[in-house]
């Protein structure tokens, strides 16, 4: 995940915005439909989010297939920081509980929810991070960008947008339920990345 938070970085902070609260909306109206066709329908998924901002973002996604199903989507969160490959690099990271759904993920379909994919390595720890919870029939991804850059042979099954991005720039996912706005920014760095 390389989202940033919209609070300030200290970064030169020369962002343009890409997509605003319509753009957003529309994004997580369209995976949501697309994920009901793929999977026939709201019978045996669940919906996982990736802290932080996959969280709010499978909320959102589970309302709208709500909506059109009428039936509740079940929806957690999965932690995956124990689970990365640069724990040892920066040790120094904040626990975000697991929440996974009541019946549990056995014989589901699992939905993982994040902000961006990038390098490939989030998806990669939230994979090892569900073997412990339980086994899933299946697991999905959505994201609300794909920035490209991808390390590791891991694809989104549903995006929001493409955003084709230099090295030198990171993607800020800002959203109502954290940071009071929604919004995507690019923002011209020359900082050394962030996976």
């Amino acid at each position: 995940m390389c989202a940033q938070p919209a609070a300030s970085t200290g970064e030169t902070d020369r962002s343009r915005t890409v997509l605003d609260a319509r753009d957003i909306t529309r994004a997580l109206t369209r995976i949501s439909h697309e994920i009901l066709e793929r999977n026939r329908g709201a019978d045996g998924l669940v919906l996982l989010g990736i802290p932080s901002r996959g969280v709010p973002l499978a909320e959102r996604i589970a309302e709208r297939m709500a909506s059109v199903e009428g039936v509740s989507v079940p929806v957690g969160s999965l932690d995956v920081t124990m689970y990365r490959d640069d724990l040892r690099l920066k040790p120094a990271r904040t626990l975000m509980p697991t929440d996974i759904p009541a019946g549990g993920i056995d014989g589901k379909t699992v939905v993982l929810v994040d902000d961006v994919l990038y390098s490939g390595r989030t998806i990669r720890a939230a994979l090892d991070a569900l073997t412990e919870v339980g086994r899933p029939q299946g697991v999905q991804l959505a994201v609300l960008v794909d920035r490209g850059h991808r390390e590791l042979p891991i694809r989104a099954d549903f995006v929001g947008k493409n955003l084709p991005t230099s090295l030198a720039e990171r993607v800020r996912v800002s959203l109502e339920a954290i940071d009071g706005v929604d919004s995507v920014s690019i923002l011209d760095t020359h900082l050394e990345r962030a996976r």
